[in-house]
């Protein structure tokens, strides 16, 4: 259903303006959630039910290399049904492959390393321009043979395969926390505890942690954080079969927040849980500092755009990397400029975000400055243009906000939605 949704798609859609809103909707499940959960349920001895499931092309991504590795995954709507393996992976037939999702090719680098024999994972073109040089020295410290194949510590990877003999490593998270993540989903099934100490005690996007630490725990493992500020994972206390109910997706609601702040009105999203590991939902509190009014009760968050004019802010979004593209087409319609910091990791997502934001908002008519870890955004007269979305799903979601106030905005490629929320047009639409 949702594939057929981005299938009809045409290759550019023009966005029609609206506003005031009122509007009520349920985002997708989380993806972050999603990925991990599936990682632990794979892992567990017998049959795990996923409620609440995001179906896109990055989830579809792990269910397909999981296959591989001779996991059954049943999908009906929202609902995975997933029969783990209790660690006890088949060999592959064939190279993994990842597609463009970053959490798949990480989480799968490291759960290759309980593969009977050698794994190589490999992925789409930009994949291939993504490092994942940082997790694969981690592993191999951890007595994992492994090594990324391609230019620049980039995949393909080849992991040796045979287990993981755990230990304590060093692991370089200034670039992703997705590498910290991998390691400690794999962690219960190495042959002794695995330790984790950070790069020059440097870790990005905290939440995201803290977020694999709170799937873990759910399906049963002994992991958390020690007293010198590293990470600690318990062999043997592996993961336990379960039914689990993922929230909805904290990055995809900041769009339909930051829709509300700009088109004017309100708009709900519902099952926002009171309290989330999400770090996206601190999204909220930045619209707040912008103007916009926030509420939060009986499961669910309102935004409700200024009566005023919105503010531009001076904001560290270090925690919420996932958010910024949404905040930066919100500051194009605030009452002076915004400064985004310490986002240095959107360089090597999808696309490199911070540039491809700069080119973006300056056709719209701001004065955009991308620095090596931040963005400046100045608003000026407003005008339509033909937006080049670069294969990034939150491109496309950012910019058809901008759609919303401004007659002749045009989203190329906009079915490139699909990697996280596929009727994402439609919804919009619907608003």
């Amino acid at each position: 259903m949702e594939g057929a949704l981005t299938a009809a798609l045409p290759p550019a859609l023009e966005i029609r303006p609206r506003g005031p809103l009122d509007a009520v909707l349920r985002v997708p499940g989380s993806r972050s959630i999603t990925n991990r959960a599936l990682v632990a349920a794979a892992l567990a001895d017998g049959p795990s039910e996923l409620r609440g499931a995001l179906s896109s092309d990055d989830t579809e991504a792990m269910r397909d290399c999981l296959t591989a590795l001779g996991v059954t995954v049943a999908a009906e709507d929202d609902i995975f049904r997933v029969s783990g393996t209790g660690g006890r992976f088949t060999l592959p037939k064939a190279p993994l492959f990842a597609r463009a999702s970053g959490t798949t090719a990480r989480f799968v680098t490291a759960l290759a390393t309980l593969a009977p024999g050698a794994v190589t994972i490999d992925g789409a073109p930009r994949m291939r321009e993504r490092p994942i040089d940082d997790l694969v020295r981690a592993l191999v410290a951890l007595g994992a043979p492994a090594e990324a194949l391609g230019p620049g510590g980039c995949p393909p990877v080849r992991v040796a395969g045979g287990g993981l003999p755990g230990g304590t490593a060093s692991i370089d998270a200034r670039r992703s926390s997705q590498y910290v993540s991998a390691v400690l989903l794999v962690g219960p099934y190495a042959a002794r505890d695995v330790g984790l100490r950070f790069v020059d005690g440097v870790l990005v996007s905290r939440p995201y942690v803290e977020l694999t630490l709170d799937v873990m725990r759910a399906f049963g493992a002994d992991a958390g954080w020690t007293a010198d500020g590293g990470l600690r994972v318990a062999a043997g206390a592996r993961y336990a079969s379960r039914c689990y109910e993922i929230e909805p997706d904290a990055s995809s609601a900041a769009y339909a927040f930051g829709a509300a702040a700009i088109a004017g009105g309100r708009v709900r999203v519902e099952g926002v849980p009171a309290r989330s590991s999400q770090a996206d939902f601190a999204f909220l509190g930045v619209l707040e500092r912008m103007g916009c009014r926030v509420e939060r009760a009986g499961g669910h968050a309102t935004v409700s755009a200024p009566v005023d004019r919105l503010r531009g802010i001076d904001v560290d979004m270090n925690a919420l990397p996932d958010a910024v593209l949404a905040l930066a087409v919100v500051a194009l319609f605030a009452d002076g400029p915004t400064i985004i910091r310490n986002v240095a990791n959107l360089r090597i997502k999808e696309t490199d975000r911070l540039a491809a934001l700069e080119r973006e908002l300056g056709k719209l008519g701001a004065r955009a400055k991308a620095t090596a870890d931040g963005l400046s955004i100045q608003p000026g007269p407003l005008r339509g243009a033909a937006i080049d979305t670069y294969d990034d799903h939150r491109m496309a979601m950012a910019f058809a906000l901008a759609g919303l106030r401004v007659p002749g905005v045009v989203i190329r490629d906009p079915a490139c939605v699909s990697k996280t929320w596929p009727n994402y047009f439609a919804a919009l639409e619907r608003l």
